[in-house]
């Protein structure tokens, strides 16, 4: 996994949300609920594939539609870049 705006890398394996993969890194993230429905940790898929833990997390048509994604319950599926904010 790569983070922008700052470059940091760290590894998450497919059955790890990225939240808590970058939370093991020791990397400072937005985060309250990790159930999906609180939208602290909203951010930007800026490139990879990701799956979700749940059916239907707390993002619009709209939002998803945009390439914003949940990182608390969302899962790689390949090499991921997020664009996160602080």
């Amino acid at each position: 996994m790569t983070l922008l705006p700052g470059g940091e890398q760290f590894s998450a394996t497919a059955d790890q949300t990225l939240l808590l993969a970058g939370l093991a890194a020791g990397l400072q993230l937005p985060w309250s609920c990790r159930t999906g429905t609180c939208r602290t940790c909203i951010s930007h898929l800026v490139e990879g594939r990701i799956e979700y833990r749940v059916e239907w997390p707390g993002l619009s048509y709209e939002e998803k539609a945009e390439g914003f994604i949940l990182p608390c319950v969302a899962e790689p599926r390949s090499d991921v870049t997020l664009e996160i904010s602080v």
